[in-house]
């Protein structure tokens, strides 16, 4: 894989915790920026890791299915970014029902700039990058770079969540769920790439 395919998948994997900061963002009166740094840590972080646990796992039987490791990668992608987007979809039709008649989703004064809770901030990067974990399998069937990988992943990931709590303390939930579909879409982009790609070049 190029480094450009490498960065728009770490973009596509860093979607979901891009939402998840800007819903951070959003709880904040003003950008904390220690804790805007501990939250883009911890979800760069997970999704560097993730990649690297699948990676070894797949590894592990990765010359027994070779013949096949394409159609492997095309449907875990596809899958993956196909759940991107019906949740995307699905979240959106039940925020909105949830929002006040300007559209808007209103956070009580009580619940902005509390501390982090860390046990929560797990729970969260560990499920935000749980598809990380399965991209990290299709790693294993390529000739990848894993170093060069989960440093351009946990990279990305990191940055993009920075700015998703700056966006979220700015413009409140308007790019939430576009982000998540752009992200979900990249991803199935990139599992047909790889399938033609094997199949006809």
């Amino acid at each position: 894989m190029s480094i450009l395919e490498l960065l728009l998948m770490g973009v596509g994997l860093a979607m979901d915790a891009f939402a998840v900061s800007i819903g951070k963002g959003l709880a904040m009166k003003k950008v904390n920026k220690k804790q805007c740094f501990i939250i883009a840590l911890y979800f760069g972080g997970f999704q560097a890791m993730m990649p690297l646990i699948g990676w070894a796992l797949g590894s592990q039987f990765a010359s027994k299915i070779q013949a096949v490791d394409h159609w492997i990668a095309f449907v875990l992608l596809a899958y993956i970014g196909g759940k991107m987007i019906t949740d995307a979809i699905k979240e959106k039709r039940e925020e909105m029902e949830l929002c006040g008649a300007d559209g808007e989703i209103r956070i009580r004064e009580e619940e902005m700039d509390l501390p982090l809770n860390h046990r929560e901030m797990v729970i969260m990067a560990i499920a935000t990058s749980i598809d990380a974990l399965a991209v990290g399998v299709t790693f294993s069937f390529f000739s990848v770079n894993i170093v060069e990988a989960i440093s351009i992943i946990g990279a990305v990931t990191f940055l993009i969540c920075i700015a998703g709590v700056f966006i979220g303390n700015l413009f409140g939930l308007k790019y939430k769920y576009r982000a998540a579909f752009a992200g979900g879409l990249i991803l199935i982009i990139l599992g047909c790439k790889i399938l033609l790609t094997d199949l006809f070049f």
